[in-house]
């Protein structure tokens, strides 16, 4: 077993969580050990120990023993109990999916008989573990539904997921025959399916312009894991304390999806699990291929890990690079990162025809739908551009 897990402070939108403990104390699975102020979310230790450091993140040394139990949300369980919200707050629920926007802040809208969307597109290619919840877990996720239909106003439930998913299909089919306001809607496999915006233009027929949320059209968006927290919340008293995530790449082993793992452990931990990366290995990705970032063995698992990704050594190329960058997949930066691995050198750089500058940040105006990008093309390549890295999701 490791002997320390590290919770980063920060693991959400806003402002890091200000902590409550010290170096020296004991602390309990559950615990709070960090409050948000502003916009944010709480954090609670993942394990029994000792706060052995506190920076960034607290550092915990684990006891040897490890009990199931945890300590409740602040008035779980109490009479009169406090608002379902209120608990959310208090469990430190954030976006499951990778931004980490406080799902309090998100469910703390009135939708006056709007509709509830969840997110089961499952978006990035290779990760699995939120369609292993449906299947498994069917039943707690339409109750999470109505949890968060009931807490944002919402006459209607959508649960948006992908035809070829025939097994959870069923499953969640069978847990919501009984909803008269939960319906299945179903999803076209592409990418980037999984965007708030591409599935209100999917579900609901509302094209939304770039920077518009969805409560332009009457909709709150939430992935699956994010409900699951959600309903583990109102009905177990239980903080974020754990997470689901898939494991995969060049591993001696299988890939495998680890579900409720403790918040704070290791990466090389679940490398280890499968076999261990193969040699020769590139990068350890955080995230999914598409939209994840570099990280190494030592990073940790957070509340928005979706996968840990053992890539392929990047191939020797010291060609001069055009980057062609969109918002659905890997952006300008982590493109230059891929190019300096290489041994390229970037050139020139342009923007997928799709872009448009909204607030200070560039963002396509029509997801999943890529045009031609031969302009750009052409123009990278009068630029000195002998080869060409794109980030564009389908062209």
């Amino acid at each position: 077993m490791p002997r320390f897990v590290t919770i980063e402070l920060k693991q959400h939108i806003g402002v890091p969580a200000s902590p409550v403990v010290s170096v020296g104390d004991l602390v309990q699975k559950g615990q709070l050990i960090a409050v948000c102020e502003g916009l944010g979310a709480n954090v609670h230790s993942s394990v029994y120990g000792k706060v052995a450091e506190i920076g960034q993140a607290v550092r915990i040394e684990m006891d040897e023993h490890q009990p199931e139990e945890f300590i409740k949300i602040a008035g779980w369980g109490l009479d009169p109990a406090p608002s379902r919200l209120d608990m959310v707050k208090s469990a430190g629920i954030v976006g499951a999916g990778g931004a980490g926007f406080p799902t309090h802040v998100k469910f703390s809208t009135d939708l006056q008989g709007g509709t509830f969307i969840l997110n089961a597109a499952e978006c990035e290619p290779v990760l699995t573990h939120n369609i292993k919840v449906l299947n498994e877990q069917a039943d707690l996720i339409v109750r999470g539904i109505k949890y968060a239909m009931d807490m944002v106003n919402a006459d209607t439930g959508y649960i948006a997921i992908k035809t070829k998913h025939t097994k959870e299909l069923i499953a969640i089919a069978r847990a919501c025959k009984a909803e008269p306001n939960i319906e299945i809607r179903y999803l076209p496999d592409m990418y980037p399916v999984g965007d708030e915006r591409v599935i209100v233009r999917e579900i609901l027929g509302v094209k939304l312009e770039p920077g518009q949320l969805p409560l332009e059209a009457g909709a709150i968006v939430s992935n699956v894991e994010t409900i699951k927290r959600v309903a583990e919340a109102i009905e177990l008293g239980k903080p974020v304390i754990t997470k689901d995530f898939t494991v995969a790449g060049r591993l001696n082993g299988k890939p495998k999806v680890y579900l409720d793992e403790p918040i704070g452990m290791s990466v090389q931990k679940y490398i280890d699990d499968c076999g261990g990366a193969m040699q020769p290995h590139g990068e350890i990705l955080l995230g999914g291929p598409f939209t994840g970032f570099a990280g190494d063995k030592q990073s940790t698992i957070t509340k928005t890990l979706g996968g840990i990704f053992v890539a392929m050594p990047f191939p020797d190329d010291n060609r001069k690079f055009g980057i062609l960058a969109c918002e659905c997949g890997a952006d300008e930066d982590r493109l230059t990162e891929i190019v300096a691995g290489m041994g390229g050198e970037v050139v020139s750089v342009a923007k997928c025809k799709r872009m448009v500058e909204v607030n200070g940040r560039y963002r396509c105006d029509e997801p999943g739908n890529c045009p031609g990008q031969s302009e750009k093309i052409l123009k990278l390549k009068s630029e000195g551009a002998t080869a060409v890295m794109v980030g564009t999701c389908e062209d």
